[in-house]
């Protein structure tokens, strides 16, 4: 039920002013709603940019830093887990204090630890910068995700997340490409330099543009207890919990491609790091017009669980054909066959990823920074595990890389299944 003081349009709940001098009403920032969208898409778009332009570069660090692939890899782990445990943190102090004092600290913090990164002279102490880049970086994903839940309810939070996505989207497709470029000028430090510049650039737009959408009187109250207290609350609903670890494990399958695909098309189908680019560009092209189609056709016409369930179900084949490819059931195969399959695993990922994000959000409107940490931590978590994982077996095979793969989608149809029980009247209610 709306609360005391608010009424209900089109199925919306509308809050009545801030008296927070830095704050405006939802109704006025929806107002804004390309200018929003466009700062959220940024905000979004951060991650991919600073693990994706760096991609084309990781066997130009190994060379450089002298360290073993492995160990390389774990400059994308340590970013990974930062992003999961800084969102631990930032979410419910967005709820507490706001969202706009979080992101702006993070987003300072952020452009320090890349410009630090940006002269590590060793692989241990670039993975420690990358640890506090993802820390600081964590504020811009779930204060992104709030500000959606703060704005908007339903179906509308839906289609928000596919039209967010096309945005984000866009950083995925251009960032290994300008990776690319860029090694074509400089090293793998100017990967970096760029990352800085670019962390600035948003710094300065999130503070000049995006105003507050958490008013005093919905904020939170209390300090790290509460917050525990609150996590737990929402991770003993059974359907919330759900279509977190659905969508976590969905992301594992994920960044187990996006941490192998460089060595397995780089080194083992001996592709450029232009045509690497290229094909990772190709398919993000893919996972944001799938997310489109979710949006634009789907939402208000077919279930989000329905949806939900045909992008878990097409995510496990995809990656059983990798698996099958790798291990030689099929023979000897090139690029283009495993390129394919990668193609439909991430395309299928455009109906995952926001489903899974609306479905869990809508349980929580109490909540909606603490929910937004717990979905973005349990995604990075599980996905920094699965990190290491594909390249246990050194730089000579793809078999790891479609295991994990495989692994993370059964696990994520099977949770899908057994906890959110999607066939049941109101399980999602």
């Amino acid at each position: 039920m709306p609360e005391s003081g608010q009424k209900t349009t089109q199925g919306h709940i509308v809050r009545p002013p801030s008296v927070d001098p830095g704050a405006v009403s939802v109704p006025a920032a929806r107002r804004a709603g390309l200018l929003v969208t466009l700062v959220l898409g940024g905000l979004t778009a951060l991650p991919p940019l600073s693990m994706d332009m760096y991609l084309p570069a990781l066997p130009d660090v190994t060379r450089s830093l002298t360290a073993p692939a492995a160990t390389v890899q774990l400059t994308l782990t340590a970013c990974l887990a930062g992003m999961a445990l800084g969102q631990l943190v930032v979410g419910p102090m967005s709820d507490k204090w706001g969202r706009r004092r979080p992101l702006l600290v993070g987003m300072v913090v952020y452009v320090l630890a890349t410009a630090v990164c940006a002269f590590a002279p060793s692989a241990e102490l670039l993975i420690a910068f990358r640890l506090l880049q993802g820390l600081a970086g964590a504020a811009g994903i779930v204060i992104a995700r709030a500000v959606v839940r703060d704005l908007y309810d339903g179906v509308e939070m839906a289609r928000f997340f596919s039209t967010l996505m096309l945005i984000s989207g866009v950083a995925p497709i251009i960032a290994p490409l300008i990776g690319g470029q860029i090694l074509r000028i400089t090293d793998w430090r100017g990967v970096f330099h760029v990352l800085a510049v670019i962390g600035v650039l948003l710094t300065l737009v999130v503070w000049r543009f995006l105003h507050e959408t958490l008013p005093p009187e919905r904020r939170q109250e209390g300090g790290v207890g509460q917050a525990l207290r609150t996590m737990r609350g929402l991770l003993a609903d059974r359907v919330f919990t759900g279509y977190m670890l659905a969508g976590g494990l969905a992301f594992a399958a994920l960044f187990a491609y996006i941490s192998a695909s460089p060595f397995v098309v780089q080194e083992i189908y001996g592709a450029s790091p232009q045509t690497f680019s290229l094909l990772f560009g190709l398919n993000s092209v893919g996972l944001v017009a799938v997310g489109q189609v979710n949006g634009k056709l789907l939402v208000g016409r077919v279930s989000l669980d329905k949806a939900l369930g045909v992008g878990l179900s097409v995510i496990l084949l995809a990656s059983t054909a990798l698996l099958l490819m790798t291990t030689g059931v099929f023979g000897e195969v090139g690029l283009v066959p495993i390129a394919a399959g990668l193609f439909v695993l991430m395309s299928a990922m455009g109906l995952a990823m926001p489903n899974t994000n609306a479905q869990a959000l809508m349980r929580t409107p109490h909540a909606a920074g603490s929910a937004s940490a717990l979905l973005g931590t349990s995604s990075f978590l599980i996905g920094a595990v699965a990190s290491p994982l594909v390249g246990i077996a050194g730089e000579r095979t793809a078999v790891p890389m479609a295991v994990v793969q495989v692994s993370c989608a059964a696990a994520a149809l099977a949770c899908f299944l057994l906890l959110c029980r999607p066939w049941r009247a109101g399980s999602s209610s």
